[in-house]
């Protein structure tokens, strides 16, 4: 009985070692593709063979070469058209972030004076824009700078508190 046993027991590991034989094209397709993946990057043509498929050729890719230009993209940036006025605070710089409008002066002055309590150098600024029907803003500008980077950098920080805080960018 117990050799009847081990002789079931080699069988079955004799037909489970040899049921899951590696097919030697899986390897020679994929050491294939990785050929011709390193000949694409030196310009040349290769042809990919399957055993069981048809001839694909491979056609390499040229990159283009990039052009660096130092150029500042302002498409997450606003201007506001026509006048520009400092109520309160300092003077505006080129890239200043917004974080509020308002109609009367007062609400705007009241947020102005929280953000400078938490250190901000805020300030008010009105605008003679027409925006649903009322015309003449304030804004109240958190921080102001002259880079982009630092505005940036400002906003993100400032979008925790005021999700709507925008670059307003001033020439």
């Amino acid at each position: 009985m117990n050799k009847s046993i081990i002789l079931a027991a080699g069988l079955c590991a004799l037909v489970a070692f040899t049921g899951c034989k590696s097919r030697e094209s899986a390897y020679k397709q994929a050491w294939e593709q990785a050929q011709s993946q390193n000949n694409d990057s030196r310009g040349e043509q290769e042809v990919v063979t399957d055993n069981n498929a048809a001839v694909t050729p491979v056609t390499p890719v040229t990159p283009q070469p990039s052009v660096q230009q130092e150029q500042v993209d302002n498409s997450d940036v606003r201007e506001i058209q026509g006048e520009l006025s400092v109520i309160s605070g300092n003077p505006l710089r080129t890239y200043s972030v917004v974080v509020g409008s308002f109609v009367t002066q007062s609400n705007a002055e009241g947020l102005k004076a929280r953000l400078q309590n938490n250190g901000y150098d805020s300030r008010v600024v009105k605008t003679n824009e027409t925006i649903n029907g009322h015309t003449g803003w304030f804004r109240v500008v958190a921080s102001s700078y002259d880079d982009k980077a630092s505005a940036v950098q400002s906003r993100n920080a400032l979008r925790g508190t005021y999700p709507a805080a925008w670059l307003l960018y001033r020439k």
